[in-house]
């Protein structure tokens, strides 16, 4: 067996270990049960963050299903991403209530502070920024949801506080801990 075996196709011939081994329980569970494809994805983009190519081929060959097929459900849900996001997900609703009571400024607030567009994520990696169509929280427009959390009625000046809390919050996390005796 060459040195540069590649983790590709089956997978068979290789000497490396399984890259998606933590989605082992979940298509041992999964594979053989019809339309839990979705399920599937779900799961494995809880464990990864996100959809690569390989990773839709390993569930493709551990379900027998076709790769265009994979790829084709993958695609069709929103839900599914195919980039790496930052450790926070912005998703910041551009509905109608939303868009009346000023998204489009807390939006421009969350670009300025960040210095990203729509879709992209900060060089650090921690903030990725996504708008959506509607997050069913017209009632607290304009909204964003920030991993599982809502923010509501936002302004300029909130976000960017909470966009610093956040930062501050994870730049605690990198910090080394002192040692006290």
């Amino acid at each position: 067996m060459s040195q540069n075996t590649k983790i590709s196709g089956c997978g068979c011939h290789s000497d490396q270990p399984n890259p998606f081994a933590e989605l082992s329980p979940v298509l041992d569970r999964y594979a053989d049960i019809p339309g839990s494809l979705i399920t599937i994805l779900q799961k494995a983009q809880e464990l990864y963050g996100f959809l690569s190519v390989e990773l839709m081929r390993h569930i493709a060959l551990e379900t027998h299903t076709s790769i265009a097929k994979v790829y084709g459900v993958a695609t069709f849900y929103t839900q599914f991403r195919f980039e790496p996001v930052g450790k926070y997900l912005i998703m910041l609703c551009q509905g109608t209530a939303c868009h009346v009571n000023g998204s489009k400024q807390v939006e421009e607030a969350v670009m300025d502070y960040l210095d990203i567009k729509e879709g992209e994520t900060t060089s650090d990696g921690l903030f990725t920024l996504n708008n959506v169509a509607c997050l069913g929280c017209c009632s607290l427009s304009p909204v964003m949801m920030i991993n599982d959390d809502t923010y509501g009625q936002l302004t300029k000046d909130k976000v960017t506080n909470i966009l610093a809390e956040l930062k501050e919050i994870a730049d605690s996390e990198k910090a080394p801990q002192e040692v006290t005796a």
